[in-house]
């Protein structure tokens, strides 16, 4: 571990948390289409700390291999496909579902490390791992048996939440060798720009316009930036150097239940019996499949 910082590093994770669950919020409030939105939340998160990554980490930056640029591609376009398809989610189901069900990332990337680099899979993570699938399955499915639908299309929008959660593993994956030779700003800035490029194909690609929006939807833009990306997964990235990673891993299943509870207040949005029961295990499987390496 670091040295021990001047803030505590468990304060540092309450106000990620807390920043991270506003996202969902902020997109359910815009009225731009998903992917303006992730594009400039990633482009607001990536301006501040490009300069700082030129000025003091320039010798980093040259020194990165043509390999690690190629895995650096691969985690930054992974990134971008994550955003979107998340961004999309949540104009067809709850919040709710929507975060809890992108929040399964570790689940995937257990998994993706068992099949692309032969990591062990623990007895603890494997039960982890079927939990949590039962309880996606259970999501997914109670509420349309039961009748009572939150979102047009929720099967649809979890299915997108789902995707996501893949796409966020394939990014911890591909980045996770380039993280131990990289610092952390450059190692952001330059996904993070790989990042903002995708979704900038993206947005071209469908025909939307990256102008004429009103004051209102870029102070969202600016506060996805600087709440969910600076104050959140920033902070988060510079805990990991002072916590146990399966301590943050688990801290961020406080996520769907800050959105949870945010949308409550601020959308009227109250989630379903079927997304409280199934994502309660969800949350379950996460936690064992998260703490479960080396057991």
């Amino acid at each position: 571990m670091a040295d021990a910082p001047r803030v505590s590093p468990i304060i540092g994770l309450v106000v990620a948390v807390t920043a991270v669950s506003s996202g969902a919020i902020l997109v359910r409030l815009s009225g731009a289409p998903s992917s303006i939105a992730a594009f400039y939340r990633v482009l607001f998160t990536t301006v501040p700390l490009a300069p700082i990554a030129v000025w003091r980490y320039r010798t980093q930056l040259a020194a990165i291999t043509r390999r690690d640029l190629g895995f650096a591609t691969l985690s930054g376009v992974a990134l971008a496909l994550h955003f979107a398809a998340w961004f999309e989610s949540l104009a067809w189901t709850s919040v709710a579902a929507s975060v809890t069900l992108v929040q399964a990332q570790p689940v995937f990337v257990a998994l993706g490390a068992w099949l692309l680099l032969r990591e062990r899979v623990t007895t603890r993570m494997a039960v982890g791992i079927a939990i949590a699938v039962a309880g996606m399955a259970a999501m997914s499915l109670g509420d349309l048996l039961g009748g009572v639908l939150v979102g047009p299309r929720p099967i649809y929008g979890n299915g997108l939440a789902l995707f996501g959660a893949v796409m966020a593993a394939g990014y911890v994956l591909a980045g996770r060798s380039i993280r131990q030779r990289v610092a952390l700003i450059p190692y952001v800035v330059v996904v993070y720009g790989i990042c903002t490029l995708s979704l900038l194909a993206i947005v071209l690609l469908e025909g939307h316009s990256l102008t004429g929006y009103p004051p209102t939807e870029w102070a969202i833009f600016v506060g996805l930036a600087v709440g969910p990306g600076l104050l959140g997964h920033t902070v988060v990235n510079w805990a990991l150097a002072h916590l146990e990673s399966s301590v943050v891993s688990v801290s961020l299943l406080g996520e769907p239940v800050g959105a949870t509870l945010l949308a409550l207040v601020f959308l009227s949005e109250a989630p379903t019996l079927a997304t409280l029961v199934g994502g309660a295990v969800v949350l379950g499987g996460i936690t064992l499949t998260a703490t479960g390496r080396g057991r």
